[in-house]
Order: C-alpha cells, then sequence, then structure tokens
C-alpha cells in the first residue's frame, strides 16, 4: 500500500482569538494534531494556549519595514527543519483553511498523492465574502462554516504557493517562492478576511492598532483603519443580487497564464485583496466544499 505522505502545517498568530482553535481543528482532521506548529507572536487574548498541539513563543519582532522580511526568514527557517523529516509543509495564516472536495480527497495529503507528490502545489484562492441582505451575523465559530457562508470573490492574490517539500524560500508575505509552481484546480483556499463584517471590523481595528504601534506592513491592510475597510465593504455588497451569482468554475480562472516570475519569485499578479473585493465578480463557492470548513 502506498504511504501517504507526512505533512505538517505551520502559522504565526498574534490575537487570533477564537479562530485560531478552529484553524488547529481544521488542520488536524488533515495531518493530526501532533503535526501543527503555531508560532506565538506575543499574543496576549490566550488564544494560543490549550490548543493540543505545538506552540513556541517568539521573542517580539521588529516593527517597521524589516518586520515582514523577519517573518518570512523565520518561517522559511522553520519549514526548512521540518522538511528533514517531513514529505511536505504547509504554510498559512489562521484565517486560511485549505480544503478539498471530501468525496474524492478525504485529507490534504490524499490530493498530494495523487498529485504525484509535486514540488510546490499552489492554492485555487477564494475570499469568502458575507452577503449580509441574505446571511445571519455574526459568523458563528461552532457551526460548520460553508454552511453559513455560500459567497467569494476568486482572488489571484490568495494562489498562493502553500505546498511544498523543496527548501525553496516563500517570499513576498508567502504570496511567492523560487521555484516554479502550479495552481491545483481542486486545492481551495477559503479565506475568511472578508467572511463576517462584524469581524472584519474587530480584526481590522486591532491589526491597525498593531501596525500604528510598531509600523508593520503599513503597505497592506493592516494600515487601513476599520472604519475604512468596513466602508469599502459595504459600498462593494450593498447592490449585489446574490441570486444571480454563478458557482465558481475553476476553468474559467486562466490558471494555465496566472503563474508569473518577478525577480526571481514565482507569483501571481499583484493586485490587493481590497482592489479583488471590489473588482472581482460575486460567485458561489462550489456546493461540493459546503462541508469541508
Amino acid at each position: 500500500m502506498t504511504r501517504s505522505p507526512d505533512v505538517a502545517v505551520i502559522t504565526m498568530a498574534r490575537d487570533e482569538g477564537d479562530l485560531l482553535p478552529l484553524w488547529v481543528s481544521h488542520y488536524a482532521r488533515h495531518v493530526g494534531i501532533d503535526n501543527l506548529v503555531v508560532l506565538d507572536d506575543n499574543s496576549v487574548d490566550g488564544s494560543t494556549e490549550g490548543l493540543g498541539c505545538t506552540v513556541h513563543r517568539v521573542p517580539e519582532l521588529r516593527g517597521g519595514p524589516s518586520f515582514e522580511p523577519v517573518r518570512m526568514r523565520l518561517m522559511n527557517g522553520l519549514a526548512a527543519g521540518l522538511l528533514a523529516v517531513y514529505d511536505y509543509v504547509v504554510f498559512v495564516d489562521v484565517d486560511e483553511f485549505l480544503v478539498t472536495d471530501p468525496t474524492r480527497y478525504p485529507r490534504l495529503p490524499d490530493l498530494i498523492e495523487d498529485r504525484g507528490r509535486p514540488e510546490v502545489l499552489g492554492v485555487m484562492g477564494l475570499n469568502v465574502v458575507h452577503v449580509p441582505s441574505v446571511e445571519p451575523e455574526p459568523l458563528d465559530l461552532g457551526r460548520p462554516l460553508l454552511e453559513q457562508r455560500g459567497f467569494a470573490k476568486f482572488t489571484p492574490l490568495m494562489c498562493k504557493p502553500s505546498v511544498k517539500r523543496i527548501n525553496a524560500g516563500w517570499a513576498v508575505s508567502s504570496h511567492g517562492i523560487k521555484a516554479p509552481y502550479s495552481i491545483d484546480p481542486e486545492l481551495f483556499m477559503i479565506h475568511l478576511k472578508f467572511a463576517d463584517r462584524s469581524r472584519l471590523a474587530e480584526v481590522a481595528a486591532l491589526r491597525n492598532a498593531v501596525s500604528a504601534a510598531d509600523g508593520r506592513a503599513q503597505g497592506a491592510s493592516w494600515g487601513k483603519s476599520a472604519d475604512h475597510l468596513v466602508e469599502i465593504f459595504d459600498s462593494v455588497v450593498a447592490d449585489v443580487d446574490p441570486a444571480a451569482a454563478p458557482e465558481f468554475d475553476p476553468a474559467t480562472a486562466g490558471l494555465d497564464d496566472m503563474v508569473i516570475v518577478v525577480n526571481d519569485r514565482h507569483r501571481t499578479p499583484q493586485q490587493g485583496q481590497v482592489e479583488a473585493l471590489r473588482t472581482q465578480p460575486l460567485v458561489r463557492i462550489p456546493e461540493r466544499l459546503r462541508g469541508a470548513v
């Protein structure tokens, strides 16, 4: 019998509240809780306590322009060490959930094995979008998420090379990698940044305060105020017709030509998430994924 690959999943967390236990539960189902590593970036909300997986509290990272390069060095170093004993390492943020069609690939390693164990695997980035006119608020993290949220926007920036078995460094906030990769049309990243209006405001306020305090990620959404992000969100969902949204079809995404090379880094085009929220069409999350997270 073919052995499915051993996979480790890593993340860095700071004050992620009740979302972090959900992240642990999700990835534990795919790879086992002993194969999860959470780096705690000085959380003060207690969210990294009692998770059941490996948690390592890191010293305070420098802010400003050096924050992201230091974070990438840390995560790449951790991944390099883990690849000495694991077949694959997956790097995702706490609000990023990799899912497969559960009827075809019950666990992520099943898909990886079926693909012939590629060196790097990219994901289909779907930014879940809360449509308040037809969906409840707030999101109940104690219930299956995709039973409560059915809409998304395909976001090329989120088609990250999240899965790797080679020691090639992730770059540009893990949106790129120093190795070729392709995007798998059956491996989805369900990203929850815009999945709940009230949570968007709460998380944005926390992250904006951190950015103001130490200067990290000021060019990204962390540098935008909560009021500004919610105003953008409200303008985007104000006039949508959810009944007219088609089911997302990966075949329409143009995956064959999506990965480009910039400064020896393989990545997707650099359209920000807020811009994608404004311009990408609203789609329905494929029905086959509804029980996956």
